[in-house]
């Protein structure tokens, strides 16, 4: 059942000015960023530079350095692809990128000591192929909406709620979604109430995941199999986030299952939910490694085999998620499927894994929405999104 409101702003915001008839489309590839997942994010963009139109697109390929420098980016897709087991990054460079600032302004400048600064061209929508933190948590959303940019993706709450474990699973319970049980260690609690926590984790049973609460790509992750293990795990999720989720192990498949904003007011679409299994390797779960590193541990597969009445169920939920956050554009949806085939929400995830061989996009073609007709349609949507309160 839909949640959204179809009641409309009795003074929208006007829209930002369309792109000129006698041009193409500008849009900026944004990745990299301050984020742990930094090397995922260049290598999601990779996906991305190599399948756009460039018929259709005029492509500008803006990348954020580790320590948060924006630079003008080599369009080179192979540049940014992960190889030898070694994630990809993006380099330091002279001039500096400038985005708009101000509502009314389109252009992209580059800046640099000792030099006018130079434009780049007007920007039309941004594509923010940023994971984690300083990106994909509503940071990055909140400067375009500033400047009344068009961007793909959510918006500056539901961007920042699906990047918060706690706080997401608050929403979901509140719109009456189905979650397994979890704890919350706030930060400085382990050190200052250890007993107290200690109390209300073994409630959950075992095994329990210890989790950085905002953070992805499965980094700082643990298996608790024993209660005697939870402090290391604890320090380990720490290094990522100080604030950590502890949720208990649920007994069920792991399926995916990808959203896509709804076109001219219409309700999201899901497609046909994938599974995953790691069948090799010493992985106790799908880990950083088996996802990024070790594609010959992992099995995917897609659609799913499940009987066509829990796939309906899968759809279902996964787009009621989508819509308690207030998602737009994509998302991907975790969920558990149970052996009574009861489903259980695990997560949404608002700028999911995007090369060609993430789940997401291999979750639409197989649902017969192939990779660059994918992008394109992103791309549309944030076109046709009007900017300001919506």
């Amino acid at each position: 059942m839909s949640n959204r409101s179809d009641s409309q702003p009795s003074a929208p915001e006007p829209a930002a000015p369309a792109p000129d008839r006698g041009r193409k489309p500008r849009v900026v590839i944004l990745f990299g960023g301050r984020s742990g997942e930094h090397g995922i994010s260049v290598a999601t963009a990779g996906g991305v530079l190599g399948a756009i139109d460039r018929d259709r697109y005029d492509v500008v390929p803006v990348g954020i350095t580790p320590d948060g420098q924006w630079v003008v980016a080599d369009d080179d897709a192979g540049r940014w692809a992960i190889a030898d087991g070694r994630v990809p990054e993006v380099p330091a460079a002279a001039g500096e990128v400038m985005l708009p600032l101000r509502a009314g302004s389109r252009d992209v400048r580059v800046i640099e000591a000792g030099r006018v600064p130079s434009v780049l061209g007007e920007v039309d929508v941004v594509f923010p192929l940023l994971h984690g933190p300083y990106g994909e948590d509503g940071t990055v959303q909140g400067l375009l909406e500033l400047a009344d940019v068009r961007y793909v993706g959510s918006g500056v709450l539901a961007s920042a709620v699906g990047m918060d474990k706690h706080f997401m699973k608050m929403v979901f319970t509140g719109h009456g979604l189905p979650i397994g049980p979890y704890a919350v260690i706030r930060p400085g609690d382990w050190d200052a109430r250890r007993d107290e926590i200690l109390s209300e984790v073994a409630g959950l049973g075992l095994p329990l995941f210890v989790k950085p609460a905002r953070a992805g790509s499965s980094l700082g992750v643990s298996r608790v199999d024993s209660l005697d293990e939870l402090d290391a795990a604890v320090r380990a999720a720490a290094e990522h986030d100080p604030k950590v989720i502890v949720e208990a192990g649920i007994d069920g498949r792991e399926i995916e299952c990808a959203v896509l904003g709804g076109r001219a007011g219409k309700r999201p679409r899901a497609s046909l939910p994938g599974e995953i299994e790691v069948t090799a390797g010493d992985h106790e779960f799908y880990d950083f490694e088996a996802k990024y590193l070790a594609e010959a541990d992992v099995e995917l597969s897609c659609p799913a085999d499940l009987p066509d009445h829990v796939i309906k169920e899968i759809q279902e939920v996964a787009i009621r998620t989508f819509e308690a956050v207030g998602a737009e554009g994509l998302s991907r949806v975790d969920v558990f499927v149970r052996p009574d085939e009861r489903v259980v929400v695990n997560e949404i995830n608002t700028m999911p894994g995007f090369t060609p061989f993430s789940m997401y996009p291999r979750m639409w073609a197989a649902s017969g929405v192939p990779y660059p007709e994918l992008i394109d349609e992103l791309i549309q949507l944030a076109l046709e999104r009007p900017v300001g309160l919506r």
